[in-house]
This record gives structure tokens, C-alpha cells and sequence, in this order.
């Protein structure tokens, strides 16, 4: 390949070689420039190339690049309005709960890199794994009410102080036979039990607990809290127990609720769409 040059390179090129032919005669070395792309010709008639334009040499990446993941829409809303342009791309994925930001996308008529990326990556709450971790599922009469007492902030119908009580009640009958269970015209559930003394039948009692209750519970950190509701399950056994637990109805809606009250957050905060899908 033959590299030609204009008069004016020509001249610079003699230039330099000047500068190199005195140096080598002993002279003081010219002085290079950091962030400059030099080209000498040699003493042989060749071409020597030096590069000083490059990371090593001035300190400074040649681009931006990397992937951040951050916890919530606040903290990606201040890493995107740093590092985003106009020509950012950003997808939400609601299989994957997940927001991505291509923060140095393709242009309509450039490629870029695409390789600085943001991530949204909502993490669930303790509470509501807890919840979601034990519906479902029937407990024993001492271990329902420890995890109501446990929960009391999240309990929104009946109230705190009346599951609470509810708690009590299943507590102080735990020595009991429990013979069968009605519902009553208000929907709530009334047990009836009796208390053994040696092996004989003692004195009657009733536990009521309504059919449903109410909860509040956050899904994501740094997210709004939402309204579920559940349903009480129970079983009588063969040998005269009890026990309780809880169904929580369509707790997935109320995530892709969430998700998407998070992905709108987010789109009022940035001019670019936000598109349905992951990036490439």
C-alpha cells in the first residue's frame, strides 16, 4: 500500500525529521504531546508511528462501558439522567422484572458500542416473601397465631388489635378437641371446640375468625404498598386438631401491578420510550 501526502504533510514530515535527525546527533529529544498521534519517517526512508492517544497514555477510557444494576426507580432514574443521550434505548421486561437502559445505543445512522447499560433489577421485600412463602399452607394453631402476631403492621381488615386477638384466641385453645365448623350468615367462621380433662369431655367453647382478611404489603424495595386480600384455610383432623392458614388471592396480578406502576414511574422521569422486550 503507498501512502501519499500534500505538500503541506511533506513539510511537516521533513519537520519532524529534522527535529529526529538531532536528537540522534545528540542534540535535546522533541517533545511529545499526550493525546496526539505522531507519524515519523525514519532515517531509512520508512515510517514510524507513535500513538499517544490511548488510555495508557492519557489516564482516560477510550469510551464509557460496563453494566450497573441499581435497586430501585429513583437511584436509576440519577445514573440515566447522568449518562443517558438522546439516542439511549430502554426496555422493560416484565417476566424478568428487570428495566434496561442502553446507554450508548445505536444511532439511526451510527452503530455505537452498546456496552454501558443501567438495570433496574427489583429486589422483593422480606414481608412479602414471608407472605408469599407460607400461602398455601396449613400450620399448626400455635405457629398461625405467632406468625399473625409477627405481622400485625401488615394487617389492614380486621384490624391489628382484632387479629391480634384472633392470635390470643387460637393460642388459649390449643388443648382442646375441635369438633366442627360453621359459617355464619355475617361470613365469618365459627369453630367449636371442647376442653379434655382426663380423657373426658369438659367445657364447650366457640373460636370465630372471618373468612377473609386484608393485608398491605410492599412487593419491591423502594416500591408502593398494595392491598391483598386472603382467604382463611383450615382443616380439622381425625384426631381432633386444627389447623390454619391462608390463600392469598392472585398475588401475581399485584406483582405485574407493581412492576408496572414502576416501568410508568420511570417513563414520566425520561423522554425516551420505553420499550417491551430486552435488548440485544
Amino acid at each position: 500500500m503507498t501512502t501519499r501526502y500534500t505538500s503541506g504533510q511533506t513539510a511537516d514530515l521533513d519537520g519532524i525529521q529534522s527535529v529526529i535527525d538531532i536528537a540522534q546527533q545528540g542534540g535535546a529529544p522533541a517533545e511529545l504531546e499526550i493525546g496526539k498521534y505522531y507519524v515519523f519517517r525514519t532515517s531509512g526512508g520508512g515510517i514510524q508511528k507513535v500513538d499517544l492517544t490511548g488510555p495508557e497514555h492519557t489516564g482516560i477510557p477510550a469510551r464509557k462501558s460496563g453494566s450497573t444494576t441499581v435497586r430501585d426507580a429513583t437511584s436509576f432514574h440519577a445514573y440515566f439522567t447522568k449518562h443517558s443521550d438522546a439516542n439511549t434505548e430502554v426496555y422493560a421486561d416484565a417476566d424478568r422484572l428487570t428495566v434496561t437502559a442502553i446507554l450508548d445505543a445505536h444511532t439511526a445512522d451510527t452503530a455505537r458500542w452498546s456496552g454501558h447499560r443501567l438495570t433496574l433489577g427489583l429486589r422483593k421485600t422480606e414481608s412479602w416473601a414471608q407472605w408469599l412463602e407460607h400461602d398455601g399452607r396449613l400450620m399448626q394453631q400455635e405457629q398461625f397465631a405467632e406468625f399473625l402476631e409477627d405481622h400485625l403492621p401488615e394487617l389492614l381488615e380486621p384490624s391489628a388489635a382484632e387479629m391480634l386477638e384472633i392470635a390470643q384466641s387460637i393460642q388459649g385453645a390449643t388443648k382442646v378437641e375441635w369438633q366442627n365448623s360453621t359459617r355464619l350468615s355475617s361470613g365469618q367462621r365459627q369453630f367449636t371446640y371442647a376442653e379434655t380433662v382426663q380423657a373426658k369431655a369438659g367445657q364447650r367453647g366457640q373460636l370465630t375468625i372471618p373468612e377473609t382478611f386484608v393485608i398491605g404489603l410492599v412487593p419491591f424495595e423502594g416500591s408502593e404498598g398494595y392491598r391483598l386480600t386472603a382467604r382463611f384455610r383450615y382443616r380439622i383432623t381425625k384426631d381432633g386438631g386444627l389447623t390454619l392458614g391462608y390463600k392469598l388471592e392472585r398475588p401475581s396480578d399485584v406483582i405485574r401491578k407493581a412492576f408496572g406502576d414502576v416501568v410508568e414511574a420511570i417513563g414520566t422521569d425520561i423522554e425516551q420510550p420505553i420499550m417491551n422486550g430486552t435488548p440485544a
